[in-house]
């Protein structure tokens, strides 16, 4: 399976009026009984919702208070997710006239119109504190605490990657863990700016969606939206007419081959780097050890001692670590069966969770041999995700060689390279004819989907580049070099630290106060002079510059800036084989 969990809102999504009726309760039971988990992400504080809802022990999970508290079902446990405001704050507002003040373990609620003296207490009392709006509902919580990161510290618990989990939510304070699942829905109830974000839109509303949405997991595993979810395919490279290439994250088999010296593992590296930015987990099969300084991985092994299976298999174990296991300490007759061995237990282990998401064979020729003959089960049908790197492509093991769907060909004679995958498989050869390679292109043939071979600028590996952007997007920059959200009256303190945490923030301070920076050139000048970010600082200037924007319409332009340069950017994407015909977008 892909989608392995389903996180859902409670209010306005699972819920009408505050009640899940019987058939939604009966469609929660139909997906666990496939042996997925619930997790329930809502605003509510947690009295309130037992109150309400006698059935939470179905969810694994429950993320309450809109990302500030964790509750555990199974062992009625709470955990705190961010520090409580102090009591000051909750009677400063009901001593100017604001009510109802609701204060649970962390969250201090009220309602509408009572935002502007919210925020005014806040800067009053020098907190740094946060506003997150529910439809009328105005709510207070730490800065950098909403559903995104109260969601993220249930699926670490439940040893679960975003990657494997479907969202699903109505309202405004529902974006941020939408946009970490996998896949995201909202019901046809859910406010427009939801349902225009989102992966789907369900045709039922309530509960009558959810239930809608439970039964195509359940029957297909959410297959038919494949050529929808392209916000998380895989940078490749540019075409020679600058479009970008992209790989799908799912349903795709890759061969890097060419001959030694041509650039395969430049190819390579660059694709990792770009699968742990978006955090899907891989594990690399490393036997000549060239992978063992691959930043952000744990290697296994070195020149002294093999690794061990079992080592490997706890490590993947948590979403967040990409492994390399290095074979370089093994006999060289030593390393194929150390393979064949980890190679099972790793389809196993991506059975039950999921992961790792994808699997890189190095020396693919020399771990799975054209000589090796597998049994029956040692090999899937369904093979998916991985990537075979060779110098030989046709001295590689047909039954897994059959498997690949889109082959790089690397150096100065690609049609040698697919002439010799092509006679393993039993495939007729594309004709390159007089096709020239120009230094740092690739020749990438789509196999199945009927594109022929063309050249492609393979996107380069970006080490330095990758720290850079760690730094910056999710360090933590001292104070004197943090963003704050001040205001037009000077009335916040809101600091961002970093770029993730400025985005969050952007998204919670009200209008004036994010024209107020906007107009001023505070955005572009703190990209320039903290960022360190020329480029992103000058395309922020030219936002700025345009003085007809609506606020929403400025936000969003340059949190889609940060999120070019810092994330991953939309683009045009490769057509490869088996992706479904996308759905009419309701």
């Amino acid at each position: 399976m892909r989608y392995l969990g389903l996180a859902c809102d409670y209010d306005g999504t699972l819920a009408r009026h505050g009640q899940v009726d019987e058939p939604t309760l009966a469609a929660l039971e139909r997906l666990l009984a496939t042996g997925r988990k619930l997790i329930l992400v809502t605003g509510r504080q947690l009295p309130d919702l037992l109150s309400v809802f006698p059935h939470v022990g179905l969810f694994e999970r429950v993320v309450a208070e809109n990302g500030a508290l964790l509750y555990r079902p199974g062992s009625r446990e709470e955990k705190l997710l961010g520090p409580a405001p102090p009591e000051s704050f909750a009677e400063a507002l009901r001593g100017r006239g604001v009510a109802p003040v609701s204060v649970g373990r962390v969250i201090v609620a009220t309602w509408h119109p009572h935002e502007m003296v919210v925020l005014d207490t806040i800067r009053a009392q020098g907190l740094e504190l946060q506003v997150i709006f529910n439809k009328d509902a105005v709510m207070v919580l730490p800065a950098g605490v909403n559903k995104a990161t109260g969601l993220a510290a249930a699926l670490a618990e439940l040893g679960l990657s975003s990657h494997n989990i479907v969202g699903v939510g109505d309202a405004e304070n529902d974006h941020a863990f939408l946009r970490l699942c996998e896949c995201s829905a909202a019901v046809a109830n859910a406010l427009p700016a939801i349902q225009e974000a989102a992966d789907l839109v369900t045709r039922g509303g309530h509960g009558a969606g959810v239930t809608e949405l439970i039964d195509d997991l359940v029957a297909n595993d959410l297959g038919r939206l494949e050529g929808r979810l392209t916000r998380h395919h895989i940078l490749l490279g540019t075409r020679v007419d600058g479009g970008e290439v992209r790989l799908r994250p799912y349903g795709t088999n890759l061969l890097i081959a060419g001959p030694s010296g041509s650039g395969k593992s430049t190819v390579a590296t660059g694709l990792l780097e770009r699968l742990g930015e978006q955090r899907y987990q891989f594990c690399v099969i490393d036997p000549e050890g060239d992978y063992e300084a691959f930043e952000g991985t744990v290697a296994l092994g070195d020149h002294r001692q093999g690794p061990n299976v079992e080592e490997v298999l706890r490590l993947l174990q948590n979403p967040a670590e990409d492994v390399v296991v290095n074979l370089v300490g093994l006999p060289l007759a030593d390393r194929p069966p150390f393979f064949l061995a980890l190679f099972p237990r790793l389809l196993e282990m991506r059975a039950r969770t999921g992961r790792p998401h994808w699997l890189v064979v190095d020396e693919a020729h020399h771990l799975l041999p054209a000589s090796w003959e597998p049994g029956a089960l040692a090999v899937p049908q369904e093979l998916d995700r991985v990537v075979l790197i060779t110098v030989h492509p046709d001295q590689v093991a047909p039954a897994v060689l059959s498997s690949v769907d889109t082959v790089v060909a690397v150096g100065q004679a690609p049609q040698a390279t697919l002439q010799q995958f092509c006679q393993a498989v039993h495939d007729k050869s594309p004709v390159l004819g007089s096709m020239h390679v120009q230094t740092g292109e690739v020749v990438l043939w789509p196999r199945e989907s009927g594109v022929e071979p063309f050249r492609l600028h393979a996107a380069p590996s970006r080490g330095q580049r990758r720290r850079h952007t760690r730094k910056y997007a999710e360090g933590e920059l001292p104070p004197e070099r943090s963003f704050y959200f001040r205001g037009p009256d000077g009335k916040l303190n809101l600091r961002a630290q970093n770029l993730i945490l400025f985005i969050q923030l952007a998204e919670g301070v009200d209008d004036a106060t994010w024209t107020h920076h906007l107009r001023r050139g505070d955005y572009s000048r703190w990209f320039r002079e903290m960022i360190h970010d020329e480029e992103l600082a000058a395309e922020a200037a030219r936002v700025e510059e345009q003085p007809d924007l609506s606020p929403a319409q400025g936000r969003a332009l340059i949190k889609g800036l940060i999120e070019k340069q810092y994330t991953v950017p939309a683009s045009v994407r490769l057509p490869l084989p088996g992706t479904p015909a996308d759905p009419d977008r309701r």
